[in-house]
C-alpha cells in the first residue's frame, strides 16, 4: 500500500512510477485493490514504514492468526504493541528501544562495515547483506514473541556480522 491503497498492476496513477510497478508485480499478483484495511485482511504480516496509528485494533484482528507486525514509523509505530497484543497478532517488532524486538539499522552497519573494512573488501555485496542478516537471524538460539532478534546493545553483534561479512566476501 501507499498513501492512496493497494499497490496493483494497472493502477493509472502508477504509470509514472517503475518502482511501484515493480512491486505491484512482486507483491501483489492477484491485483488486489482496496484501502490498507482491505489489505489486512487474511494478511500473515504487515510491515510499516510510513506514520503513526495508520492500523487500527479492529483493521489487526482481521488479520490472520499468529500474525507477524512490523510497526516501523518512530517514533510513534503504525499500532503500538499494546494495542497489535489487544488485536492478537502474535508477534510484533517495531524501531523503538522501549519496545520487545527493535529493529534497528545499528544491528547490521557496525558489524557489516568492520567485516568490509577487515578484509579490505572494495565493495558491499548483496551477499554480504545477506550474511549479516542471517547472522543477526541466527544469534537468537531459541526465538520466542519477546525476542525474535537480538538487543542493539549484545557485544556480540558486530564480532558475529563481521564475520558473516568476512566469509561472503570471500565466497565471491
Amino acid at each position: 500500500c501507499d498513501t492512496k491503497g493497494i499497490i496493483y498492476e494497472g493502477r493509472e496513477d502508477l504509470k509514472s512510477n517503475p518502482m511501484k510497478q515493480e512491486l505491484s508485480n512482486l507483491s501483489n499478483p492477484n491485483k488486489i485493490k482496496g484501502a490498507l484495511h482491505d489489505a489486512l485482511k487474511s494478511a500473515d504480516v504487515f510491515i510499516g514504514v510510513s506514520q503513526k496509528n495508520l492500523v487500527s485494533v479492529e483493521m489487526a484482528k482481521t488479520m490472520n492468526q499468529n500474525a507477524i507486525v512490523f510497526a516501523m514509523a518512530n517514533p510513534e509505530p503504525e499500532i503500538s504493541p499494546a494495542d497489535a497484543k489487544l488485536a492478537g497478532i502474535k508477534i510484533i517488532a517495531t524501531g523503538r528501544s522501549d519496545y520487545p524486538n527493535q529493529v534497528n539499522n545499528a544491528l547490521a552497519f557496525p558489524g557489516i562495515f568492520r567485516g568490509a573494512l577487515d578484509i579490505k573488501a572494495t565493495q558491499i555485496t548483496q551477499k554480504m547483506k545477506i550474511a549479516a542478516a542471517e547472522a543477526i537471524a541466527n544469534m537468537v538460539k531459541n526465538p520466542t514473541t519477546e525476542e525474535i532478534i537480538p538487543s542493539v546493545l549484545n557485544r556480540d553483534v558486530v564480532p558475529t556480522v563481521a564475520e558473516a561479512v568476512k566469509n561472503a566476501w570471500l565466497r565471491i
